[in-house]
């Protein structure tokens, strides 16, 4: 995609922008490469950013139209919340902070692209990573006929050095301060670093290179207590105060960061083929699986349980290649979400230097019977009923003994 793409061959180019110098190069490289007018996207997912000056800068790269959209909402409403449901995790470990923030910003791009008449878009993840898979293949999901343009696939300016002076001879601001030695990547679910001084997986990571959770050293000595009301799988209220899908999953990092909570170091198997050294801070993510998990012990049927986990790994999967949009991960989603009708009540949770632990939880319809459970006396449950189920349970395991023996 991109290489056979040539001058005369497109109008108009949307371009995932975020202002640093990557993007900011790629902006001015498809003005001079392409000779048509290119718009600056950016997408306000939860990244601490100057908005304002990001699209001055955008502007003064030459950008035709700059557009900044405000998708915190949609992304905790439709593309987090229903991931937690599901319970997603990948490889056991990762919480799926960038994977899934990656549909929601190409989607809105081809809305832009549709909106302002663009027939290209661009983006600008590189060849080795997962990124540029994530965004290509939502654009041919929703727009089959767009024309994708990867700059890092093609083009010669393929070290920082040379950005640097393509930047320097077109004007382009480039960023005075020393450059962090690893690469990061922000939203409201989580940050990432990866690359750099974390290249090497023996290396413990420094602790000034985390800039959102406290250490679980230096966290409050105090335990924090928080409950968490769900409906229908979906967090909806904090300590009994009803917050939108945004607010509450704020409120939930800050209480996160506060005690330490989500930080996991991890060695990941990207999409492409090779592995790579992660370490990721996600507190309210953690906090919310956590959480989300423990009203579903009281309010999920077994076999409904123990089905939907068994598929956790595919979907999980699906998400990381960037399959969101695929007929799969819809059918799943549909069926997760019939799982969650019956999700809800509150759960009460201890966070403490870097725990998150479930202390309590409670639901008008659990499926949780002490009358049943109880090691007391009961008049609900006969035990020797028991010998049957076990003489059945294992008739398989003693005919396979018996054929052995006569062997």
């Amino acid at each position: 995609m991109g290489t056979g793409i040539k001058k005369g061959d497109v109008n108009k180019i949307v371009l995932a922008y975020s202002g640093g110098l990557d993007t900011s190069v790629i902006l001015k490289w498809l003005q001079e490469t392409y000779e048509c007018p290119v718009v600056a996207y950016a997408a306000d997912i939860g990244q601490d950013e100057d908005w304002d000056a990001v699209r001055s800068k955008a502007m003064d790269t030459g950008a035709c139209e700059v557009f900044i959209q405000d998708l915190r909402e949609e992304f905790i409403r439709d593309y987090v919340f229903p991931m937690f449901r599901a319970n997603a995790i990948y490889e056991g470990v990762y919480l799926l902070g960038t994977s899934i923030a990656r549909p929601l910003i190409a989607k809105e791009q081809i809305e832009i692209a549709r909106k302002t008449g663009a027939d290209a878009v661009s983006h600008g993840a590189t060849g080795k990573g997962n990124d540029q898979v994530r965004f290509e293949l939502t654009f041919m999901a929703l727009e089959p006929d767009i024309k994708i343009i990867a700059p890092w696939r093609f083009w010669d300016l393929n070290s920082r050095n040379k950005l640097i002076d393509f930047a320097k001879a077109h004007n382009i601001p480039v960023p005075v301060t020393k450059s962090k030695p690893y690469s990061m990547d922000a939203n409201m679910l989580h940050i990432s670093y990866e690359g750099g001084i974390l290249e090497d997986p023996w290396a413990e990571p420094p602790e000034d290179m985390f800039v959102w959770t406290r250490s679980p050293e230096a966290a409050p000595d105090t335990p924090s207590y928080i409950e968490i009301e769900f409906k229908m799988g979906d967090p909806v209220a904090i300590n009994g105060e009803r917050l939108s899908p945004a607010a509450l999953f704020s409120k939930l990092n800050e209480l996160g960061a506060e005690n330490g909570i989500g930080r996991v170091d991890l060695v990941e198997n990207r999409f492409v083929g090779m592995k790579s050294r992660g370490v990721y801070e996600t507190p309210g993510g953690t906090i919310l699986r956590t959480a989300h998990m423990a009203i579903e012990s009281i309010t999920l049927d077994r076999e409904v349980m123990h089905l939907r986990d068994s598929l956790i790994p595919r979907y999980a999967e699906l998400i990381y290649y960037g399959f969101w949009f695929a007929p799969e991960r819809e059918m799943l989603q549909k069926m997760i979400d019939e799982s969650q009708a019956g999700v809800n009540g509150t759960v009460r949770l201890k966070l403490y230097k870097g725990n998150c632990q479930v202390v309590g939880r409670k639901a008008e319809k659990s499926l949780y019977m002490p009358d049943f459970a109880t090691f007391e006396e009961d008049e609900v449950y006969s035990q020797a009923d028991a010998e049957g189920f076990i003489r059945l349970q294992g008739l398989r395991l003693r005919i396979r003994s018996m054929v052995e023996k006569k062997q």
